[in-house]
């Protein structure tokens, strides 16, 4: 099934493509160290040096693609350079803030934190296919466009983690919705004005300061393991006194192509 931006899945493998995938590549390659403004957003503007460094930068995404059953189209080129030129190592990217209020453990194992989150403001984008790989490569490809300057400002605007997906469920929590959100927080330096995305699929909203239940997990990022770790995460909370509503909230930091993956289950607290 193709989607509208050319984001295609040919299987049921996981469908997020991430920034550690550009940094295997920038370790190995002599990339510029800044990020040039390319007015338009076109190819066919720049220079041949930068055609050619652009050309392997999505010539290498789309093989990643491909083993990740998702076919990168050509009008990534643009974003996939600007990421990779100013995203070399985990310290280029701001993470979400918040303050740890709790963690409970069990035997050393971390069953779950409860954080306090800040009211702050996402880059938000609703989208709808047939599986929830499909829906988060459409969404994390529209948002990265936003982020590399097709916005109001013309500008990059910084990288940050987690890229989270908001996900609903039935009563039995036993299906998800084919309907998801796809959210980037905005960087500290654009959260009081957030510069306006070119895509009209894309809102900015402010979310609520909140208290959130996280657990962790690595395990690949799909329907199946979705629920299997909200269900963790209800059973190890085990308080009646908190209303669990049906929606929870994905959160990725890394590849899950990676040996080692880092995501998180959310969600929120209210009594």
């Amino acid at each position: 099934m193709e989607t509208s931006a050319g984001c295609r899945l040919n299987g049921s493998g996981s469908g997020m493509i991430t920034l550690e995938d550009l940094e295997s590549f920038s370790d190995d390659q002599d990339l510029d160290s800044a990020c040039h403004s390319h007015g338009s957003g076109t190819v066919e503007e720049d220079t041949e040096p930068m055609e050619d460094e652009q050309g392997r930068l999505l010539h290498y995404w789309q093989d990643i693609g491909r083993v990740h059953q998702v076919d990168v189209p050509t009008d990534m080129a643009v974003p996939i350079q600007q990421l990779t030129t100013n995203n070399h190592s985990s310290a280029a990217r701001e993470k979400v803030p918040f303050t740890l209020i709790t963690r409970k453990e069990k035997c050393g194992e971390i069953l779950y934190e409860k954080r306090h989150y800040e009211k702050a403001k996402w880059a938000c984008i609703p989208v709808q296919e047939e599986k929830y790989e499909q829906s988060t490569c459409l969404g994390f490809m529209k948002l990265m466009r936003y982020i590399c300057e097709q916005n109001s400002s013309g500008s990059y605007l910084g990288m940050t983690i987690p890229i989270v997906t908001v996900v609903r469920t039935e009563q039995s929590r036993s299906l998800l919705s084919r309907e998801v959100i796809v959210a980037y927080h905005l960087p500290a330096q654009h959260q009081d004005h957030p510069p306006q995305p070119n895509d009209t699929d894309i809102v900015i909203q402010e979310w609520p300061a909140s208290i959130i239940y996280t657990r962790s997990f690595s395990s690949v990022t799909n329907e199946g393991s979705i629920l299997n770790e909200i269900n963790l995460l209800v059973e190890a909370l085990d308080m009646p006194q908190i209303h669990m509503e049906d929606s929870f909230i994905v959160a990725g930091y890394t590849n899950p192509a990676a040996p080692i993956r880092s995501n998180e289950i959310w969600v929120l607290h209210r009594p």
